[in-house]
């Protein structure tokens, strides 16, 4: 998710419920194992390989720590100690290490990147052992999850968002599967690889205060004249999600162009390149595209710091991208980071966190929350060609960073959309441990510009996903992750959206709770027929990765999603550890074989 961070730098050249279930561990783990951390540490600049050991924390087990001086040597020479090179390098040491140390804790790389949020190496493709159930048939493809997994250890101020992407997919055929971990190879990743350090620098923990920033912005500049980097061919990290539309899969993070990937034969991933649709998408694009299930058309748009704030456009059922409508009603920088689409309408939330590169003269961060600012919902046919049908409804209080979906009811007249409400904004940015998010349905009449609101649970909820065919129309069910605290999610709940139409109850109807010590990531619902369309809605499963930070091992774990516990019918036992991330996707065998 480097969407917060990154779309600043385009100024650059260029849980309560009222079904009640104890905890469900998961199956049954194998004995204590050895925790093993990898990361790639840059420092004056060379390249040290650092491995920790550490033990399940039941009894006085001392840590162990080796350096493997080998491996250090052979790097050496892979680090440009050009002169350029050296002077910027210096001057980064200085301002991380004096002007803009990393003090605060959502900023300081010790706190970010402890336990699982900490980054791992590469991994091919490696089979896999089913330990639990078997796999079911209509699980044949490939489900991938996108995250942060920074390639060098930050030596200053870095954020959760600022990672490399890391794609972690496991192909799975026949009721066999094979895993594999790749970075998404992005025009970032592959310079600094080459030159041995980092060379773009965080943005959005980077640019705090005018000092620091005038500090960053001139050594940025210096990189660019001395031929270091070219921002004109991307800035971005592909680290927040993932999507499938026009036989083409791509990686995504809101600060630069999609990057296509596909997957091997083997169940290799690899990064086929920046795509630009022909020259048609210009700068950058959501890392949450809208795929209408029936039409097969993308939509998306863009943000950034200078007019037009907004950008709408979409793709035909091809890829085709078509013509941009930019959208000047929104008349200052906001933080988009997703949006919704019915039938006929595009839903947009302008929050209450924006873009103000002027907070950094007092010393702030130029991404910050107004808490005086009104939230809206700006609504435009998704069809449009230019802004003049953009309706705006003003909904204080309503701070949407996800949303789930949307649909219209009484014959177009009423919109009604289902999210995720940040009831906690200020805390968004640094202290992602206080936000507490409560799904809500919004219902806008679009005849009186009345709009209804109400929560659909009390319980910490984020990162909600519906059966992919009920996109833009009704749906029924609703599968979230459980902040515990966010960004690790405990376990996963089944929302009943009817419910809330009777008495407007708790709506949650199911639950599994991963255990003591066990934290996944976003769920992802996978039809058991989804070529029938006389299926029910919750006829499936839902799928996710799920870490136990006792035993260091990690997990792809099957759902039921008609049991009313989410029982587990399958797991299988990962050949290394899947750090906690963002967003994923499951990519069926027929469309695996297109890529």
């Amino acid at each position: 998710m480097d969407s917060l961070s990154s779309s600043f730098i385009s100024i650059f050249p260029q849980p309560n419920s009222t079904v009640s279930h104890p905890p469900q561990p998961l199956p049954p783990s194998l004995p204590p194992a050895i925790k093993i951390f990898s990361v790639r540490i840059e420092e004056k600049p060379s390249v040290v390989t650092v491995t920790t050991t550490t033990r399940r924390p039941s009894g006085p087990k001392k840590q162990k720590a080796s350096l493997s001086t080998k491996k250090r040597e052979s790097s050496l020479a892979l680090v440009d100690q050009s002169l350029p090179a050296t002077i910027f390098n210096a001057f980064d040491t200085i301002i991380n290490n004096f002007i803009d140390p990393p003090i605060r804790q959502s900023v300081d790389p010790k706190h970010v990147l402890s336990d699982n949020f900490s980054p791992v190496d590469e991994l091919p493709p490696t089979a896999c052992d089913v330990i639990d159930g078997s796999l079911p048939s209509c699980l044949d493809g490939a489900y991938f999850r996108n995250g942060p997994n920074p390639q060098f250890l930050p030596r200053g101020p870095y954020h959760l968002f600022d990672g490399d992407g890391m794609l972690h997919a496991i192909r799975i055929k026949k009721g066999k599967a094979t895993f594999c971990s790749r970075y998404v190879k992005t025009y970032k990743y592959t310079i600094e690889k080459e030159a041995g350090f980092p060379i773009i620098p965080n943005v959005f923990s980077g640019f705090n205060g005018m000092t620091a920033s005038a500090a960053r912005m001139a050594v940025t500049a210096g990189r660019v004249l001395a031929g270091q980097f070219n921002p004109v061919k991307g800035i971005g990290l592909a680290n927040t999600s993932l999507a499938f539309f026009g036989n083409k899969l791509y990686a995504l993070g809101e600060s630069d162009l999609p990057y296509v990937v596909k997957l091997a034969s083997n169940g290799d991933i690899i990064t086929v390149g920046r795509h630009d649709f022909d020259g048609k998408l210009f700068m950058s694009m959501t890392a949450h595209p809208k795929i209408d299930p029936v039409t097969k058309e993308a939509f998306g748009f863009r943000y950034g710091p200078v007019p037009p704030f907004l950008t709408f456009f979409r793709f035909n059922e091809t890829g085709e991208k078509q013509p941009d409508v930019p959208i000047f009603s929104m008349t200052s920088p906001s933080f988009l980071h997703d949006f919704a689409i019915t039938k006929s309408y595009a839903i947009f939330p302008e929050i209450q966190i924006g873009m103000s590169p002027m907070e950094m003269i007092g010393g702030g961060s130029p991404v910050s929350a107004d808490p005086g600012k009104v939230t809206r919902l700006g609504l435009i046919p998704r069809y449009a060609k230019d802004e003049s049908e953009m309706k705006w409804f003003e909904v204080p209080g309503l701070n949407v960073i996800h949303c789930i979906n949307a649909w219209e009811e009484d014959g177009g007249d009423t919109v009604v959309m289902v999210a995720p409400n940040i009831l906690s904004v200020e805390h968004t940015l640094e202290r992602m441990d206080l936000v507490h998010a409560s799904v809500e349905k919004v219902t806008i009449n679009l005849k009186t510009g009345m709009v209804f609101r109400h929560p659909l649970s009390t319980r910490n909820l984020d990162f909600g996903v519906i059966n992919p065919a009920f996109v833009a129309v009704k749906n029924r069910y609703v599968y979230c992750g459980v902040g515990d605290p966010m960004p690790k999610i405990s376990g996963v709940v089944k929302l009943d959206l009817s419910l809330s139409e009777v008495d407007r109850r708790e709506c949650i109807v199911a639950s599994r709770i991963f255990g003591p010590g066990c934290f996944g990531g976003e769920p992802f619902f996978v039809a058991r027929e989804p070529d029938n369309p006389d299926a029910d809605e919750d006829d499936g499963y839902v799928v996710s990765y799920v870490h136990n930070e006792y035993t260091g091992e990690s997990r792809f774990v099957v759902m039921d999603a008609k049991s009313p516990k989410l029982e587990i019918v399958a797991a299988v036992k990962l050949p290394h550890r899947v750090p906690y991330g963002f967003h994923g996707l499951f990519v069926r065998d027929n469309d695996v074989n297109k890529l």
